[in-house]
């Protein structure tokens, strides 16, 4: 059984999913003594979900810095009026957003508006981040470049000895996207009207209710068979990339810089590494097979040093599982 688990970015703790995002918020802020300006643009990157509102108001946010950096003798540049309309819209509704600017020098001061008999709240930047433009060169551009903080699944690699029982899956509820259940009453009533009209479907017919099925599945336990029978297995989203696949078995081999090919469950070599594992038709569950590229296989075990039977690093081998 697969226990879904996801590693924070952060501290790299490992949680369930309905503890890592509370995990991530107080990381987050716990990193806000030590280094408040990291901390501010991670959470206008990550708290705030909506990312077009995101990406207006940082715009925003860093072009307040670009007039200062450009315009370093400009007193009007140096003040942001919290009531302007621009700020209120697309800056102040960022949660983060305040923080940032407190975090950069801008320090809440109460002004005389010029030409009138009123007194409004602004930010004034401080004479002290005046004096260094480099430093607000690089908030503004770690302010452009964040990115939200997104838990990663918890590959819960293992490794198993040669076996028959590879193919054997046991996948928990937490697969699908709808409930067993419901899983079990479509399927029921799909059956009943494929045999209702089986002769009448066409191929695209079929091709297109094939992927509707395959987007139940939000993961995918993929194994990969080795030449020498050993199965190294991984936990994926459904929607991640072959690609994905492709460096998780490399970072294991001996000879990783050597090219190899994935041949699928039904004989098929997996070579467009941008498909997804649903349009690869890997999900909920595959066995795989690891080949090396043939055309240079035997250049290399005519060379002196390799050795292509041990195709796993000694230290992942030596903690292989059996079935159970």
């Amino acid at each position: 059984m697969y226990n879904i688990m996801f590693r924070c970015p952060l501290t790299g703790e490992i949680l369930e999913k309905e503890e890592i995002e509370s995990h991530i918020k107080k990381s987050i802020e716990m990193l806000s003594t030590a280094d408040p300006i990291s901390a501010s643009i991670m959470k206008i990157h990550t708290f705030n979900k909506d990312q077009d509102k995101v990406k207006l108001g940082v715009e925003t946010m860093a072009r307040y810095l670009k007039n200062i950096i450009g315009n370093p003798n400009e007193v009007k540049y140096q003040k942001i009026k919290l009531s302007n309309k621009v700020f209120q819209e697309k800056v102040i509704c960022l949660e983060g957003a305040h923080e940032f600017f407190e975090a950069v020098g801008f320090e809440k001061k109460i002004l005389a508006l010029q030409g009138q008999d009123l007194q409004e709240e602004f930010y004034v930047l401080g004479i002290d981040s005046l004096e260094i433009l480099s430093d607000l060169q690089s908030y503004h551009d770690s302010l452009l470049s964040g990115e939200p903080l997104i838990a990663t699944l918890d590959r819960q690699q293992q490794i198993f000895e040669p076996s028959f029982q590879a193919a054997k899956f046991d996948l928990p509820n937490d697969f699908y996207n709808l409930t067993v259940e419901e899983i079990r009453l479509e399927q029921k009533a799909r059956t009943e009207k494929l045999q209702q009209d089986s002769m009448l479907r066409t191929k695209a017919m079929r091709e297109r209710d094939e992927k509707q099925e395959k987007k139940k599945y939000k993961y995918t336990v993929l194994r990969i068979r080795f030449p020498d029978g050993y199965i190294l297995q991984g936990l994926f989203c459904a929607q991640e990339q072959l690609s994905v696949l492709v460096e998780f078995i490399r970072q294991h081999l001996q000879n990783d810089w050597l090219p190899f090919d994935l041949i699928s469950p039904c004989g098929q070599k997996l070579e467009d590494e941008q498909l997804t594992f649903i349009e690869c038709g890997l999900v909920p569950s595959a066995l795989l097979t690891f080949r090396w590229d043939e055309a240079i296989l035997a250049d290399v075990k005519a060379t002196d040093g390799y050795n292509m039977e041990n195709v796993l690093k000694q230290d992942l081998l030596s903690s292989a599982k059996t079935f159970s």
